[in-house]
C-alpha cells in the first residue's frame, strides 16, 4: 500500500505559517495529517486471513439479474451460494495447491473470498439458479413480476 510522501521539509505547522493560518488551524490540521498516516499504515498490515472479492459483474434483463463472477481455478464443491430475499452471497475458498520447489512470487489470490450484492428490486430467491464454466459463475436471479396496470372501466350509479 502507497503512502503519501511529504515533499517539503518541516511539519505543516511550519508551513501553514506564510499563509497566514493561524496556530490552532494549523494544528489541527498536522494532528489529522497524523491520525491519516496511523490509519493508513494499520490498513497495509491486513491480516492475510480476511476475505478478498472476486472480480464481478451484475446486469439487468427485462426478466432478471445476472451476476458473473471470476472464480478461476476454484472447484464447484469450494463455493457456497446463498440468497436471501434481496442479498445474493458468493462466499468460499481458493486452496493453495501443492507445489515442488521454493515458491519465489506470486500475485494470484488464495484463502477466503467473498462478494454480496443488494439487489434493486423484489426477486424470486427460491428460483435462483447458477452455473460454474471456466473460472466464470454466473448467477441468474429471477425477478418477482410485477402487477401489471390494467384499465378499470367507471361505471354510473
Amino acid at each position: 500500500m502507497t503512502l503519501p510522501v511529504r515533499r517539503r521539509p518541516g511539519s505543516l505547522l511550519e508551513r501553514a505559517m506564510p499563509f497566514g493560518w493561524g496556530e490552532p488551524v494549523a494544528a489541527q490540521f498536522e494532528d489529522l495529517f497524523e491520525r491519516m498516516n496511523r490509519l493508513m499504515e494499520g490498513a497495509a498490515s491486513v491480516p492475510a486471513a480476511m476475505a478478498w472479492a472476486p472480480a464481478a459483474d451484475m446486469r439487468e434483463t427485462d426478466d432478471s439479474y445476472v451476476i458473473e463472477a471470476e472464480l478461476p481455478g476454484i472447484k464447484r464443491d469450494d463455493i457456497d451460494l446463498e440468497m436471501s430475499e434481496r442479498e445474493l452471497r458468493i462466499t468460499g475458498e481458493f486452496k493453495e495447491r501443492e507445489r515442488e520447489g521454493v515458491l519465489r512470487h506470486s500475485t494470484r489470490r488464495s484463502g477466503r473470498f467473498e462478494y454480496q450484492a443488494l439487489l434493486p428490486a423484489d426477486v424470486k430467491s427460491e428460483d435462483v439458479s447458477a452455473t460454474l464454466c471456466d473460472g466464470l459463475l454466473t448467477v441468474t436471479v429471477p425477478k418477482a413480476q410485477a402487477t401489471k396496470p390494467r384499465h378499470i372501466e367507471i361505471t354510473e350509479s
